[in-house]
């Protein structure tokens, strides 16, 4: 599923961190080997692992980021070896090429002089860019600018990542059709893990602007980041506030006429001097409230206000980041973050909802998270308060003790479809899950469903929650609340938090571990193709969201066993 960037690099040789990337992890010895790269999933084997005593779920996370710098320093050293034979073995520069670039270059000096361009060209980082944003008045959803400006995806859409040796559909999509590397202008990108010299195959920085939002454990580490880097590529480091990962996947990738948003993909054309001023959506809000958190720079978040955001006033901005999280802060993350977006949406509902959600990382967890997430899911906030449903005619939600059995469930992939898939189980080391968590007798395996995919064969990443109601015919689903969630969040608390209850306050506070981000995609409408009859599994999110997996899933059955990561 095309969630943004995981982004990630081939280990041809022994991974060890450098000493200037050493940080405190609960491990008194890690080696990783390096195994063979298949299914679009790299692979890390993992060896003689001591843990001190500390959080399940925080093991994983720390397991992860000793992976992610071993990486990144192989990477650079990567980095280096292609820039020299770059420099050694230029082509010979094509005229017809070079012709095209004059004419382009002809074409934006003449736009630059219609109209005020949109994100920073100057000094474009994270350190004192100064552009102020324009006020803008409330106005009505329109179509593309004034002047005409056509985007590709402007009503939002969902894509597959493409994977060689299938054959490929409207639904799938490249890197490089979302890059565009002869256009872009800057790009702004969140990831987990960063392969430098495949990212530089896929963005000409001789011509656009990166900024990487990347985690390093201190200033030390930073420093040699930087300085290990191309000129044109600046970093922005967010606070982890503790032990965590820095696990969200966004591009924002702006070019000349328009800015483009890759969580899901959409494009909002760039308004012009003749354009009626846009007022905010909840959707930019919650965007801009994240990436200030992040530390991106206060004049390239108001520059986004330059674009016509209008397409996502039926658009969710749901988001995750490390710490404790009180007061009016509570409700714009994790779970709770997700009820209220969904409330916002007019998505409430008491009325049971049916959810499937499946992910590539389960965590340590127990039925109270599922629960918490279930109830999100209809609307509500959290455990003790109401939903904020603000829409006329949609009642607030009622508690109701459901099943969890017959409305929630899980996919992940058992052992028996790691093994039997394409890359088999070298093929899964970043599909993540332990066995201890699995015997442990708090964790709800009963929800558990086998995740294969509908492209025979292939391993998933896919994070993804499909929720609608019951309804004998899919327009009957459809005229309650259905809606995709799609992102970056595992089922994990470490994803989508826990909430306790403050004993200073008695007011409920909310702890997160992770970066994360994802977009709320409502159904209103049954795809043409199933009007009528009786609906077949999700039927109802058919031309909306690509699902990826069989449903409703095989259950496990008494001999099923999860896949897990260090049999990898």
């Amino acid at each position: 599923m095309c969630t943004g960037p995981k982004i990630t690099a081939s280990i041809s040789n022994r991974l060890r961190l450098p000493k200037s990337c050493r940080i405190p992890l609960p491990c008194r010895r890690l080696v990783c080997q390096p195994a063979s790269r298949s299914n679009s999933l790299d692979k890390i084997k993992c060896r003689r692992f001591q843990a001190m005593s500390v959080d399940d779920d925080v093991y994983e996370e720390q397991l992860n980021h000793a992976i992610a710098l071993s990486i990144q320093d192989q990477a650079r050293t990567n980095e280096k070896v292609m820039c020299q034979s770059n420099r050694t073995n230029n082509p010979t520069p094509n005229p017809f090429l070079q012709d095209r670039k004059a004419m382009e270059e002809a074409r934006l000096a003449r736009l630059a002089t219609k109209r005020s361009r949109g994100l920073h060209d100057g000094d474009y980082g994270v350190e004192g860019v100064d552009m102020p944003a324009r006020k803008r008045a409330t106005m009505a959803s329109k179509e593309p600018s004034a002047a005409g400006v056509s985007v590709p995806f402007p009503e939002g859409v969902v894509k597959r990542t493409w994977v060689q040796g299938y054959s490929r559909s409207s639904d799938d999509i490249k890197i490089e059709e979302i890059l565009q590397k002869d256009q872009l202008k800057l790009a702004l990108l969140s990831s987990f893990q960063w392969s430098e010299p495949w990212l530089l195959t896929k963005i000409d920085v001789s011509r656009t602007k990166v900024i990487l939002a990347a985690f390093a454990a201190d200033e030390l580490q930073k420093q040699a980041m930087r300085s290990n880097s191309p000129e044109n590529i600046k970093f922005c480091f967010p606070a982890m506030h503790g032990h965590g990962a820095m696990h969200s996947k966004l591009q924002i990738l702006k070019f000349d006429d328009y800015l483009r948003i890759m969580v899901f993909l959409i494009d909002l054309p760039l308004l012009t001097l003749a354009d009626q001023p846009c007022s905010s959506t909840p959707f930019l809000t919650q965007l801009q409230l994240f990436l200030g958190a992040m530390g991106i720079d206060d004049g390239m978040i108001s520059s986004l206000s330059k674009y016509d955001f209008s397409k996502t006033e039926d658009l969710g901005f749901v988001y995750s980041r490390p710490g404790w999280h009180t007061g009016s802060a509570f409700s714009d993350v994790g779970y709770a973050g997700l009820g209220k977006a969904v409330a916002a949406l007019g998505l409430a509902t008491s009325e049971p909802v049916q959810v499937d959600v499946a992910c590539a990382s389960l965590g340590a967890i127990k039925n109270d998270l599922v629960q918490g997430i279930y109830h999100a899911c209809q609307g509500y906030v959290d455990e003790t308060t109401q939903p904020e449903s603000s829409l006329a005619g949609r009642d607030k939600p009622t508690k109701n003790v459901v099943d969890m059995q017959q409305v929630f469930r899980i996919y992940f992939p058992s052992h028996d479809t790691v093994a039997k898939s394409r890359g088999g189980t070298r093929a899964a080391g970043t599909i993540c899950f332990q066995e201890k968590w699995w015997r442990a007798t708090t964790f709800p395996s009963e929800l558990m469903r086998d995740c294969v995919n509908t492209r025979d064969g292939l391993l998933m990443h896919s994070k993804i929650i499909l929720v609608h109601c019951n309804g004998s015919t899919v327009n009957d689903r459809v005229a309650k609340p259905t809606w995709a969630y799609v992102g970056s969040a595992n089922l994990s608390e470490s994803a989508w938090g826990r909430i306790v209850k403050d004993k200073a306050t008695g007011r409920p506070k909310i702890l997160c571990r992770n970066w994360e981000c994802g977009v709320i995609i409502p159904v209103r409408t049954a795809p043409a193709s199933a009007e009528t009859g009786q609906p077949t599994n999700l039927d109802m999110f058919k031309g909306v969201v690509p699902v990826p997996m069989k449903t409703p899933g095989p259950r496990y059955s008494k001999n099923t066993r999860p896949w897990f990561f260090l049999h990898a």
